[in-house]
């Protein structure tokens, strides 16, 4: 008996760590990567543009050719910290935060491809000043691409990121995941006046988080407590793997009039996506994560297999890496990402 005791204490122990572990790492999984990159040499840094458009960047030691870092949406620099110290040891990298993102200006009259795209050219020409290596994730590759083919003196390469090139204007995503649990799930936020937080609207109707059942109340219940007592702070559930909640780390310093662009198509005023990729001519890697389909045939990835193979063919001497993985590639597989990034030095 005493010994069946001590066994059962010895597992109930272990148990009590195991769970303590899992639940720290969920509460500070952004935190030991962030500072990893700071004392790497980062700092950020903050420019104004002639009309007075803010952008706010972080900066690496100058350890090699520029590379500028375009995040995708509702994220911000921050998100790339998970990469940004192995990339210093080989570029000069600058990570910025896009228009309505993080600290740079939120003036929605900046929110389409092009005006963005012409104020990160300014930002090449003023801040960085010499050509750089552009690699942008999901729609930051859109932009990547744009500035690619409209700027090309400015550009040594290219390296396009799970972009969703061919799916996300609106004729084209109605059956696309980002457009059920991130576009029209905005749209309808803003369509109402009886939940202020947005973050607390998301997780009671987002559509994936619909396919859960009754953990979604959990969840939800969670959320709303922790939102009421942790105002404007990120939404950490130590029960929940963050990577299931990572996207809405950074929603609070994101403006959702950019998402409603989106779901207004008005962000790809101008932006032929056919005739951007077919004018670059430098360099160039796709990243293409895994194609996905739900049950009810909703497309959980960032495009079609058919659609990348069209990216791939429009762009001369393209290289297209398919990685395993989810949509947030740099987060979820790191080391693949720098390494794809440093193989990249040999191809400029």
């Amino acid at each position: 008996m005493n010994i069946f005791l001590i066994v059962l204490v010895v597992i109930v122990a272990a148990a009590v760590v195991a769970v303590s572990i899992y639940a720290y790492k969920n509460m500070h999984y952004d935190e030991k990567p962030l500072k990893e990159t700071y004392s790497t040499g980062y700092r950020e840094k903050r420019i104004a543009l002639d009309d007075g458009t803010l952008l706010n960047y972080a900066e690496g030691p100058d350890n090699g050719p520029a590379l500028l870092l375009i995040h995708g949406q509702s994220m911000k620099w921050e998100d790339y910290s998970r990469v940004l110290p192995g990339l210093a040891k080989y570029y000069h990298v600058y990570a910025v935060d896009c228009h309505g993102h993080g600290k740079s200006s939120h003036d929605s009259s900046k929110y389409t491809g092009a005006a963005m795209g012409q104020d990160f050219i300014l930002f090449i020409e003023d801040v960085i000043g010499n050509p750089v290596v552009i690699s942008g994730h999901s729609s930051g590759g859109i932009l990547a691409a744009w500035i690619a083919a409209n700027s090309p003196e400015n550009v040594l390469g290219v390296v396009l990121e799970d972009s969703p090139f061919f799916s996300v204007e609106p004729e084209e995503m109605k059956n696309t995941f980002v457009w059920r649990e991130n576009f029209e799930t905005v749209h309808n936020f803003k369509s109402q006046t009886e939940i202020k937080d947005y973050v607390v609207y998301y997780m009671e109707n987002s559509y994936i988080w619909g396919l859960f059942g009754n953990l979604r109340s959990i969840i939800a219940r969670s959320t709303r407590n922790y939102r009421e007592k942790h105002s404007g702070e990120p939404l950490k559930l130590w029960y929940v793997p963050y990577k299931w909640i990572h996207g809405t780390l950074y929603i609070d310093d994101f403006d959702l009039d950019f998402s409603e662009t989106f779901y207004t198509g008005s962000w790809f005023k101008g932006i032929n996506q056919e005739k951007i990729l077919s004018k670059i001519n430098c360099p160039s890697v796709y990243i293409k994560a895994n194609t996905l389909y739900g049950k009810d045939g909703v497309l959980y990835a960032a495009n079609s297999d058919q659609d990348a193979r069209n990216v791939h063919s429009l762009l001369k001497g393209n290289e297209m890496v398919k990685i395993k993985s989810g949509h947030d590639i740099h987060f979820e597989k790191p080391d693949k990402f720098i390494q794809i990034m440093v193989d990249f030095l040999n191809k400029i």
